[in-house]
């Protein structure tokens, strides 16, 4: 049971408080907990459970606002991580987007959705479908209606019908003048490249999205040509768990819109599309740098934004470096980005120069670490291929539409 949840910005003030029972949780948790963050910054903020003096306190961080719930009582740590996850992502939707700005102009609906999405302490309503049939996402017309008439709350006067459906991601009786169904496989790939170029690290983390629009309660069963690749996988909870536990295929009744089905991870690849190779060399207060680029595997389809980012150390007093194909920028916090956009065919892009050291260094003592950045549009790195999708109880036939793209999430080639 959730006592209190917390709502702080980047610097640790608290936006929003919102006290879930009886028992009131005093603000003077939340300053405890941005001090340890402060003293301890590298590791406290990556522990989604905390043990305070007088809480057990979790946390998430969505776009530089922390989510932060408390309870004094035992309770299974990952629902209270999970209903977390859930507000960020509600808000989000509602709200297009997560920051302090957007969270202060709608505080009413942002109180709004905690009411329905939480019952003293125990989460309740948390389908995104059934909340925009409660309350109304803000929009200018209502902003306007509230300062004319003095009535701010968006809350419907009905409840809606699928409360009490089987199926409550599921607005009733919905009606589409075209039935169509997009299903889209977005993939990242963390690598890990060591100093002597060995690949050290390489996995997909890879969410299956679907985007709905069918008419009455449709049956949808979509199956993969290679599901056995497939680790950590994670459903949407309209997913049917024992057609997938025997025979691996995804059985459900989609939520309207755009929703993720599932997530998975596939591990131990043994290529990478690209390769990255940094040589250093320091000699008298200088070191050399040079970057080479290219295609180490083709995977058929064009690899665009191509981009090489590292972190000048802080001994580097000033750098020289330019590229023969692409563009090549030093920001204010001594980012070093090199936007190389698509391989050319003719030449390998090379980025290189000099970087001058603090006085009194001969040599450069910390070595940077290169993160790489990649789009791949029409293919799945992982090898993961999309069988067929049948649609039953449907009035009408449906257009079908697949896709797929793969980009580079924590790729790091070491110095």
């Amino acid at each position: 049971m959730l006592q209190c949840i917390f709502l702080l910005s980047d610097s640790g003030e608290v936006m929003l408080e919102k006290q879930l029972t009886g028992h009131r949780v005093d603000r003077s948790i939340c300053a405890w907990f941005w001090e340890q963050t402060i003293s301890q910054p590298d590791s406290f903020k990556v522990l989604p459970v905390i043990a305070s003096p007088t809480h057990y306190l979790f946390q998430i961080v969505r776009e530089g606002i922390t989510f932060l719930a408390c309870t004094q009582v035992e309770m299974p740590p990952l629902m209270g991580i999970e209903f977390l996850c859930r507000v960020a992502d509600v808000l989000s939707d509602y709200l297009g987007g997560l920051n302090e700005d957007v969270i202060k102009d709608n505080f009413v609906i942002v109180y709004e959705l905690m009411d329905e999405m939480i019952d003293n302490g125990f989460p309740l309503t948390t389908e995104p479908n059934i909340l925009r049939d409660m309350i109304a996402p803000p929009n200018i017309v209502s902003k306007m209606l509230s300062v004319v008439t003095g009535n701010s709350s968006n809350v419907s006067n009905t409840l809606p019908g699928a409360t009490s459906s089987c199926v409550p991601w599921r607005t009733t009786h919905l009606k589409h003048a075209n039935n169509d169904v997009y299903v889209n496989l977005i993939e990242e790939m963390d690598t890990i490249i060591n100093s002597d170029g060995v690949l050290v690290k390489c996995e997909i983390f890879g969410v299956v999205e679907v985007n709905s629009h069918l008419s009455g309660i449709p049956d949808l069963t979509l199956s993969f040509a290679n599901p056995s690749i497939l680790n950590d996988v994670q459903f949407h909870p309209c997913v049917r768990f024992r057609p997938w536990e025997s025979e691996q295929i995804l059985s459900f009744v989609p939520p309207d819109g755009q929703f993720k089905l599932m997530s998975y991870r596939v591990k131990k690849l043994r290529n990478t599309p690209i390769y990255v190779k940094p040589q250093l060399s320091s000699e008298s207060g200088t070191c050399r740098l040079s970057v080479m680029a290219g295609i180490r595997n083709d995977p058929g389809k064009p690899i665009d934004s191509i981009t090489v980012q590292f972190q000048l150390p802080p001994c580097v007093s000033s750098a020289n470096l330019t590229a023969n194909h692409g563009t090549v920028n030093i920001l204010a916090d001594k980012t070093c980005s090199w936007s190389i956009g698509r391989i050319p065919k003719d030449k390998a892009p090379q980025m290189s120069g000099t970087l001058v050291l603090e006085e009194g260094l001969e040599q450069l003592n910390v070595k940077p670490t290169f993160e790489v950045g990649f789009k791949i549009m029409g293919i799945a790195l992982s090898g993961l291929k999309i069988g067929k999708l049948d649609i039953k109880n449907l009035p009408s036939p449906a257009h079908k539409g697949f896709r797929a793209q793969t980009d580079a999430g924590h790729y790091q080639v070491r110095s």
